[in-house]
């Protein structure tokens, strides 16, 4: 079992279809499989022992992915927007290594040991090198072999690799893609980077299911409105905060975008009412909402197209307050939410969210497997079950406030904030309290006419309880999110913290 299994049957069936880049000009599949043979080929002939790429999303990084594989090296995509020591620090980590970079990335990592550079142009006009290709088929097929390392955001301390094998990616995708399913005409636009899971997944979906990729090297909202109407993309993948830029766009030119089919959304907090305004933006595009992580190969759970439209269109609350939900958990995988003493919270009751199945790799490069004795893996996420089989997300552990004994999730006051129509983001956090241990705080980025802050507590008040109500709400004109689009509420909360809280 090795990647090179997907690229191999797209090759086969549908050779000369586009697999990457314009309808006019781009690398077929076949192509792709000529391309990948020759930098299996110049791995081989070199000291590499892994394929380090620290470059934006383009041509390259499907090339390198399989190219590796064939090589039998794992991929291993960096954070390219690092400061200079800690990109070389995490390159150090990977030597001896080929590393594909674009020109700033060569002059930043010149002169290290055991890290021989080449840059993006010169791989695509010639991957071997000078070394003659590999043979078709004679790719590694040890299952257990790690194929791509995913440094963490290292939010909590220094970045961990974790370790994603062959296995583990093959499941995913047999598990989630129907072999060549995608039309002729379909087409992925991939903007999310390199780095993030869920680009490594879209790369292997895309050609396992023969639809196009589009990549978008540099976001931004207009940008990418413009490509996708120029490409006729089809089909899209997006973290939050980049669905909620692209809706923004949308209301600000007056458009919507009818060509798009489906439109895949994960990686972080969602809110309700930005999906719920995307679904008018989509008109034609059925919406996916993905929970995963890096260590379970992208995605275990998914609310799909029909649930989001039923949802949308329910006239219940508790129904149409699934939209904030995370869907059921994907065929072959199995999800437990349990209590601190490890047995299985009740339905309804939050607990710490446990994930199983042939994806969930659970291994770290410094820490070996975290996988439990029945296989088990502990997200570190909070959240409940409800009675329909639907995950919710509250968050991470460390992210829960705890206000006099009470376990309060930051997302459903986020939720209830962004209900206000000049409300454009939220985000909720726990400061110190003298009387409650830790009191809620918000911060609030606001459009005009700009509401108070004792509106914004009523509204809390009014659609949760008096607890959740925020002693704190702070006017700011950016949150802190990660390029990944992770909320960094702990910055929040430690530039907060201080100073007296006003009573709510």
């Amino acid at each position: 079992m090795n990647l090179m299994m997907l690229l191999e049957m797209a090759s086969t069936a549908l050779a000369g279809r586009v697999a990457l880049g314009t309808l006019d000009g781009g690398v077929t599949c076949d192509g792709l499989m000529d391309d990948a043979a020759g930098l299996a080929g110049r791995l081989r002939a070199s000291q590499a022992e892994h394929l380090v790429l620290c470059d934006e999303p383009g041509a390259v990084l499907p090339l390198a992915l399989f190219g590796s594989a064939w090589g039998g090296v794992p991929y291993v995509p960096i954070n390219y927007r690092l400061a200079d020591d800690d990109l070389r620090r995490l390159v150090e980590r990977a030597a001896p290594a080929l590393a594909v970079v674009d020109t700033s990335g060569a002059e930043r990592l010149e002169g290290m040991d055991g890290v021989e550079i080449v840059e993006r142009h010169a791989l695509l006009d010639d991957p071997t090198g000078g070394a003659d290709p590999a043979e078709p088929g004679d790719w590694p097929m040890d299952p257990d072999a790690a194929a791509v390392l995913l440094y963490t955001s290292g939010t909590s301390g220094p970045p961990k690799a974790a370790v994603l094998r062959h296995r583990h990616l093959v499941s995913y995708v047999f598990g989630t893609v129907e072999f060549a399913s995608a039309g002729p005409d379909e087409a992925h636009i991939m903007a999310v980077p390199p780095y993030h899971v869920a680009s490594v997944a879209a790369q292997l979906s895309q050609v396992y299911s023969g639809r196009r990729i589009v990549p978008l090297p540099k976001f931004d909202p207009d940008s990418w409105i413009d490509l996708v109407q120029a490409e006729g993309v089809t089909h899209a993948m997006l973290v939050p905060t980049m669905l909620a830029r692209i809706v923004d766009a949308l209301d600000r030119r007056g458009e919507a975008l009818e060509s798009v089919r489906f439109v895949s959304y994960g990686g972080g907090k969602s809110h309700r009412a930005v999906v719920e305004r995307a679904l008018e933006l989509f008109p034609a595009a059925g919406f996916s909402h993905a929970y995963g992580l890096t260590e379970t190969s992208s995605t275990v759970c998914v609310m799909g197209p029909d649930d989001h439209r039923r949802w949308a269109a329910s006239e219940d609350p508790t129904e149409r307050a699934r939209l904030s939900s995370a869907g059921r958990p994907l065929p072959g995988v199995e999800v437990s939410v349990r209590r601190d003493d490890g047995s299985e919270a009740a339905i309804g009751t939050a607990g710490e969210i446990w994930v199983r199945g042939e994806q969930v790799a659970g291994e770290y490069a410094e820490g070996g497997s975290q996988l439990d004795d029945g296989g088990w893996f502990y997200t570190r996420d909070s959240g409940h079950l409800d009675d329909a089989g639907y995950l919710w997300v509250h968050g991470r552990n460390d992210d829960i406030i705890v206000r006099g004994g009470e376990n309060m999730s930051p997302g459903e006051i986020e939720d209830a904030l962004m209900t206000h129509p000049a409300v454009v983001d939220a985000a909720a956090f726990g400061v110190p309290s003298r009387e409650w241990g830790e009191e809620v705080a918000v911060c609030v980025i606001t459009r005009s006419p700009a509401p108070d802050a004792e509106d914004l507590r009523e509204l809390v008040r009014t659609r949760l309880r008096s607890s959740r109500v925020p002693a704190r709400v702070e006017f700011v004109h950016e949150l802190p999110y990660n390029d990944t689009g992770k909320l960094l509420r702990r910055e929040l909360g430690e530039r907060f913290a201080s100073g007296p809280v006003p009573p709510a």
